[in-house]
């Protein structure tokens, strides 16, 4: 019974141990209030418009139009963007399409949603979704992985007919993401985000020079030192149930204690 005590005390602790970790891999919540959210969109990567995780950025124009915004991703966390077009009245079959490039202007595979759709004849809107990979904090160069920094959206119609070209279209784009935890968790780290601009931001700082930095979003708690994650916390909870299993092994195995003896007339 003492054994089964312990035990039962030792699991315990280790549980309100961890709850802190496994309430982090919960979605995260809306940070910024879309009061602040921008409300035009750029026309290529060197001009897209920053927006925080959890807004709603907001744009119009016209149909045949690029829209684009980036936002940043932390390590550790899987993204997901959404895109909402409010289509003209009147219009054809047009076809809609949503893509994501990481701070190397490498496209990132969807993971599953509907990156890609077509609206029926006069369809009032049309909604797009994407969810990519987790964002790795450290990845081989030869490898696609996505990793930490800034991330592009970039949404336009494809195949338009020569009468929809130039139609009034407005725009809607959400970024959220879930925090994956240890699962996700690597043996490396990258020296720097994947941010515009960080090498020249290091090279002024080494040079004693003030420079213009080409973004300046980055998560709301800054980014992640990339060493701290869940898993060191369920790699000790293992360690400890294996120690109290052996020790609990060798309690029910070993023997009365008594010595043994040699019966008489042997």
């Amino acid at each position: 019974m003492r054994f089964t005590h312990v035990l039962s005390t030792a699991v315990l602790a280790l549980g309100l141990a961890a709850a802190p970790a496994v309430a982090d891999s919960s979605p995260s919540p809306s940070a910024s209030s879309d009061a602040k959210a921008p409300t035009q969109a750029g026309t290529s990567f060197r001009t897209a418009a920053e927006m925080d995780q959890g807004q709603r950025a907001t744009a119009s124009g016209s149909t045949g139009d690029y829209f684009y915004w980036s936002f940043a991703a932390d390590a550790g966390r899987r993204p997901t963007v959404r895109a909402t077009v409010k289509l003209p009245q009147s219009h054809a079959g047009q076809t809609w399409q949503i893509d994501v490039y990481d701070g190397l202007r490498r496209r990132q595979a969807c993971q599953y949603g509907a990156a890609t759709r077509t609206a029926a004849q006069d369809a009032p809107t049309v909604e797009l979704a994407c969810v990519l990979r987790t964002v790795r904090a450290w990845s081989e160069p030869w490898a696609n992985d996505p990793l930490p920094g800034t991330y592009y959206i970039r949404l336009t119609a494809l195949n338009l007919s020569s009468a929809d070209l130039g139609k009034p279209v407005s725009t809607e784009v959400r970024a959220d993401s879930k925090d994956i935890g240890g699962a996700a968790a690597v043996d490396g780290s990258l020296a720097k985000p994947l941010v515009p601009g960080i090498a020249v931001k290091s090279q002024a700082e080494d040079d004693g020079a003030k420079s213009a930095v080409l973004s300046g979003i980055e998560p709301d708690d800054g980014w992640s030192s990339n060493w701290w994650s869940d898993r060191w916390v369920w790699t000790a909870i293992g360690g400890v149930l294996a120690a109290l299993a052996g020790i609990g092994g060798y309690a029910l195995t070993r023997g009365s204690g008594r010595p043994y003896r040699v019966p008489p007339g042997a």
